[in-house]
């Protein structure tokens, strides 16, 4: 039997930390707390965490990872070899792909691609078209996380905008819908006018004002009537801005919220001032916007209008990064420093340990519905990462598992550093040693 005994491990998970040990007995979760040595089977492997925190993997429920058809930016090997090392142990990608996963033949051997490559456990979002309502009602439910609108042009162009398509997605589909929220009309003003003032290389600080407040505020509030008309589980990604804190409820649990949000470590950790410093390395959509907007998100996480933390992992070349404005896309790599990010923030006392865990760990499996996952719970699958909260190193190239080969954290400092992570009971990453010949498991969900 493989087994995996954790002792004297600092263990964070629903609202608490505490002292205690965990026993891992192959891929599950077997006992938790002070536990009696005569229970672990002999031949278990022993890890003494002491100084360590012992928290839930973390599921990223937006990321980029490039396969198929884009590969020289990251695949899902690569990109998941970065994400265990940064204590995450399950994602859920976007179809924005070459081809796009819009039918379920795509998507299903996206998910062969998955079972192949990735070293985390994995699921797909379908994406919604104008034309392909009927590839998204024929979607199961228990099986795939959601269904991806782009309620606004981004990388990949799979606008959703005609209001007849978009009543029947909202009024039919049993699945989540994941929405990426823009005004395509106010972003095409605002780039004309700003296009005619400074030519084809507009600074990068203009950014926040042509994909500005308003762009994302109009289309996040219709995205909720339409939820609200229909009675759709809506989940807004990469809120951006302080206005649209207002849509969203704190009032009830989570499990019993109809919409909710998401925020990326991105628009937590940066604003507007950096652009001067990191240009397009930093281009993202939607944009980074203001301290204001910044310090309105932060709040929203703490007082549970915002639900889960996330990255939008989303890896180009540096050569491709390095354009001029309309020639950069937007996107960068995130999800291997996506955790250390957070502790350096709960080390500046903007947010709890237990908070983030709530963010990233627990309220996505709350969320999304996923089976067995997200809490260090007996009989959960064996999802774990330990982190040292006083292992300070510094981001560089050498130590980027990324296949862009660069992260906008490069000459950054961090307070902690994962140690090791473990998928469904293996230890996939040891202190740098990656365990290449793991492969995770497609994550399945409960739903009615």
């Amino acid at each position: 039997m493989n087994s995996i005994y954790i002792k004297n491990a600092s263990i964070v998970n629903e609202g608490r930390t505490f002292k205690g040990d965990v026993l891992i007995k192959e891929e599950l979760i077997s006992d938790i707390g002070s536990i009696d040595k005569s229970v672990v089977p002999d031949g278990a492997r022993v890890i003494n965490a002491d100084g360590l925190l012992l928290l839930p993997g973390i599921i990223d429920d937006q990321v980029h990872f490039r396969e198929p058809g884009l590969t020289h930016k990251g695949d899902i090997l690569s990109e998941s070899r970065a994400a265990v090392s940064g204590g995450v142990t399950s994602f859920m990608d976007m179809p924005n792909t070459v081809p796009q996963t819009i039918s379920l033949d795509i998507l299903n051997e996206k998910y062969k691609t998955g079972s192949e490559n990735s070293l985390i456990n994995y699921s797909f979002y379908i994406g919604g078209t104008n034309t392909n309502l009927k590839e998204l009602l024929n979607t199961d439910p228990e099986s795939v996380c959601g269904i991806k609108l782009f309620l606004g042009s981004s990388t990949g162009n799979m606008l959703v905008n005609d209001e007849n398509t978009l009543k029947e997605i909202f009024s039919r589909s049993g699945l989540l819908i994941a929405c990426h929220c823009e005004d395509e009309p106010t972003i095409k003003t605002n780039t004309e006018y700003y296009r005619q003032k400074y030519g084809e290389d507009i600074p990068m600080k203009f950014h926040p004002l042509i994909r500005n407040r308003e762009a994302c505020f109009i289309t996040s509030s219709y995205a909720v009537r339409l939820a609200r008309e229909f009675n759709t589980r809506l989940h807004i990604l990469h809120l951006s801005t302080a206005d649209e804190m207002k849509l969203f409820d704190n009032e009830l649990d989570l499990d019993e919220k109809r919409i909710t949000g998401e925020v990326c470590v991105h628009h937590l950790w940066f604003e507007e001032a950096d652009y001067e410093r990191l240009g397009t390395l930093i281009k993202w959509n939607p944009s980074i916007k203001t301290k204001y907007d910044r310090d309105a998100l932060i709040k929203g996480v703490n007082n549970n209008l915002i639900d889960i933390i996330a990255t939008d992992h989303a890896p180009h070349t540096i050569e491709e990064k390095s354009n001029t404005y309309f020639k950069s896309p937007s996107g960068g790599p995130l999800i291997q420093h996506s955790l250390v990010v957070m502790m350096e923030m709960c080390r500046q006392g903007l947010f709890s340990i237990e908070r983030i865990v709530e963010k990233m760990c627990h309220n996505p499996a709350i969320l999304f519905r996923i089976k067995d996952r997200g809490f260090i719970r007996e009989g959960y699958k064996a999802d774990i990462c330990l982190v040292n909260p006083n292992r300070s190193w510094t981001v560089s190239k050498d130590n980027l598992l990324y296949k862009c080969g660069w992260s906008p954290f490069e000459g950054t400092t961090f307070s902690s550093k994962v140690i090791k992570t473990i998928v469904n009971g293996t230890l996939v990453y040891d202190d740098g040693i990656i365990n290449e010949n793991f492969r995770g498991q497609r994550l399945m969900f409960y739903r009615k």
